[in-house]
């Protein structure tokens, strides 16, 4: 039996909901403004997946790197959802 696509996938799975949390709780207390610590990390994770041997490493890697490009829509769809009422506002922000 093949378990590497079910590994890989459940690896996705948990990176995919982990940036949800992730980006509502980065929304509320930076704003929109962290988007660049989202690119960076991306960026990074990207190269790190170039270079790592592992295949499981560098797959995952790529995931985790795309996410982060992801979340940068994300953080702006989630201003979106806090401006309809849908999420907490953060108190103390203009």
């Amino acid at each position: 039996m093949n378990y590497h696509g079910i590994i890989l996938g459940l690896g996705t799975f948990l990176c995919i909901g982990v940036f949800h949390p992730i980006v509502i709780k980065a929304e509320y207390h930076f704003g929109v403004g962290c988007w660049p610590v989202f690119f960076i990390l991306g960026i990074a994770g990207c190269i790190g997946s170039l270079f790592v041997e592992s295949i499981y490493v560098s797959v995952l890697l790529g995931v985790f790197s795309f996410s982060c490009f992801w979340s940068i829509l994300e953080l702006y769809q989630q201003r979106e959802r806090v401006r309809k009422g849908w999420f907490p506002k953060k108190k103390d922000r203009k």
